[in-house]
């Protein structure tokens, strides 16, 4: 994994305006080793607890935007201020984690650093957080909004009514269905199998003739 240390004068750039100082109040109080990785396919942000003397570490993708890479930083961070007050005797996503990490994003809503539309959005993760982003669909796709880069022609399969036609950044042609639960029933054109896709998914919408 490729990653880039930034110090911490140049986190700022990473994060809303007015959460700067609140976010390193947390890093130094904790010594937080921070690393602004690389785009990760699989994940968005990363915690290592400390060990044998070394510190706290978290990672957090630097391709996110300002809001969407403060949540990130903010559910890693819940992890650490976790293992603080329980090491290793709780579930990485039970109780304890979802407290602190709702206890969190109420800090930082208050500090008014979210556009209301996302602070809506949010309301559903401090009453039940989701273990992964992508249990986050609705916040996703609300934070999605605000990247600086949109690709042109492409949308969230959530966008898409039922039965359209979309391809895949590998290519593959596949037509919508039903969701069921956070994923839709989609069936490949060319194979006529059938995949789960995350709602989440950015794929480009074509129209071809089916045969």
């Amino acid at each position: 994994m490729a990653a880039v240390e930034h110090p911490l004068k140049e986190l700022a750039r990473f994060l809303p305006n007015g959460s700067f100082d609140y976010v390193v109040k947390y890093l130094y109080e904790y010594k937080v080793h921070l690393t602004v990785a690389k785009n990760r396919k699989s994940v968005l942000g990363d915690y290592r607890h400390a060990h044998q003397g070394n510190n706290h570490r978290i990672s957090v993708n630097g391709n996110l935007n300002s809001y969407e890479f403060l949540i990130t930083l903010l559910h890693e961070l819940a992890h650490l201020l976790t293992f603080e007050q329980y090491q290793n005797r709780v579930e990485p996503h039970g109780k304890e984690w979802k407290a602190i990490y709702s206890k969190l994003l109420v800090e930082f809503v208050r500090l008014g650093v979210f556009p209301s539309e996302i602070v809506a959005a949010l309301k559903q993760s401090i009453i039940s957080p989701s273990a992964t982003a992508n249990g986050e669909t609705e916040l996703l796709m609300v934070l999605r909004k605000y990247n600086s880069f949109q690709k042109p022609g492409v949308c969230f399969i959530a966008d898409l009514p039922l039965g359209a036609l979309f391809a895949l950044s590998n290519g593959k042609i596949f037509k919508k269905g039903e969701l069921r639960r956070k994923r839709y029933i989609c069936t490949e054109l060319k194979t006529g199998l059938v995949y789960t896709v995350s709602a989440i998914t950015e794929v480009k919408r074509i129209e071809i003739k089916e045969h």
